[in-house]
């Protein structure tokens, strides 16, 4: 049997090969000439998977190691009988933490606290969730909107109409890329959409890049009088930051994206917010587990399915965190200096901002291969469940902060 793996899912050819003669590849390189002879298609958002790529091949199973799957044309696949899994939430806590990066980074750069303001959570599925929980153990105020939910369960007073949210100090999206129907989000922050923000608001984009109009998104910078870089304003206090901030992690036509919107971004990564090593390790493995299932030979569970061929578990391949234990002094600091100095620790996302930056530098023809190998290369990141930190001095408040947002605390 044939298993094809995008040479980015990490143990791909560890898990698989118990199923398989795995054959990995970079996924904008699999066509319907390099899967045609596959069983198996196990596959990241950067493939396209449809007619043009499966008709006519002998694929059965098709697995994507991601939480989104607007990539994939579930309806042909049902056509051809094909079976179809995905990732959710495996790397919901990776884009959660990158939010609360996000925001401390600006909060810094802005020089006010989170504390006390509003972010707006449209979305509240699996990644949306836990940014609720994230941002409310802050000591922001959250308000949240999800309309297939507020249809759901119309007795749940937490889910508002989108434009109660339109006050806020920040938005942050997490919603499925849908092109129809009564909830399609193609454009949903479109110009209207952002004029109506609050001024001085800042969004944020993690889920995929045409949630937002890029070119709406251009203009709103452009007609608020943006000037100068906002990541030059630690280094630089002269320069402002602008009313109107946005903070992309996904990007409209990637791996080709708009240099000139990173350029206005306050902070702008090349879709990896969801990249902790933990979230992709994560995506690994349950899609492994529905292979298993599609192929009746699930992993050893107990009782009497033990099939050693086919058992594997990355938990003892994981290597531990670089930053595993912590020692953060608050004696005397805010809390959110406490929180910001742990987070950005863990995570440096200036560096991650730093790099896409770069593309500006580039030829154009040169950027999206650029986009790609800062994705491929990405160094591993571990989350914060994976750091123990030891406190000194502070309150009992930041000891319950540093915990709200994943951190584990010595006593």
């Amino acid at each position: 049997m044939k298993i094809i793996v995008d040479e980015n899912i990490p143990f791909g050819r560890e898990a698989f090969g118990r199923l398989g003669d795995v054959v990995t590849m970079h996924g904008r390189k699999m066509n319907a000439a390099a899967v045609r002879d596959a069983d198996l298609l196990i596959i990241r958002s950067i493939t396209k998977v449809n007619r043009d790529l499966l008709e006519g091949s002998r694929v059965r199973f098709v697995g994507t190691c991601t939480i989104g799957t607007d990539h994939v044309n579930e309806a042909y696949l049902r056509e051809r009988g094909i079976t179809f899994a995905s990732a959710p939430g495996c790397n919901a806590n990776s884009v959660a933490e990158y939010v609360v990066c996000s925001l401390l980074v600006l909060a810094k750069r802005g020089g006010y606290r989170l504390e006390g303001k509003s972010i707006g959570v449209v979305g509240v599925g699996n990644v949306g969730s836990k940014v609720v929980v994230k941002c409310e153990a802050i000591g922001m105020r959250v308000l949240q909107n999800d309309p297939p939910l507020a249809r759901l369960f119309p007795c749940e007073k937490r889910f508002l109409p989108l434009e109660a949210l339109m006050d806020s100090d920040f938005i942050t999206l997490h919603v499925p890329l849908t092109k129809t129907g009564e909830d399609k989000t193609w454009h949903m922050a479109d110009a209207a959409f952002l004029k109506r923000m609050k001024p001085g608001a800042v969004l944020l984009n993690t889920c995929r890049g045409a949630v937002l109009d890029s070119a709406a998104a251009l203009r709103w910078i452009a007609t608020s009088g943006r000037d100068g870089n906002c990541a030059a304003a630690e280094s630089r206090p002269e320069v402002a930051i602008h009313p109107a901030s946005l903070v992309l992690d996904v990007w409209e036509g990637e791996p080709d994206i708009a240099a000139d919107l990173v350029a206005v971004s306050a902070l702008g990564t090349p879709h990896i917010a969801g990249y902790s090593y933990d979230g992709k390790v994560s995506g690994t493995t349950m899609v492994y587990q529905a292979a298993c299932e599609f192929l009746r030979s699930p992993p050893l569970r107990g009782g009497t399915n033990h099939n050693p061929a086919t058992e594997w578990r990355a938990t003892n391949l994981m290597p531990p965190s670089p930053h595993a234990s912590l020692t953060v002094d608050a004696t005397g600091r805010s809390d959110e200096d406490a929180l910001r100095e742990a987070a950005l620790t863990v995570y440096d996302i200036k560096a991650d901002d730093r790099r896409l930056r770069a593309i500006a530098d580039l030829p154009a023809n040169e950027r999206g291969a650029y986009f790609d190998r800062l994705r491929k290369e990405y160094p591993q990141r571990r989350e914060f469940q994976n750091s123990t930190i030891t406190l000194r001095g502070g309150s009992v408040t930041v000891r319950q902060k540093l915990a709200g947002i994943g951190f584990k605390l010595k006593d």
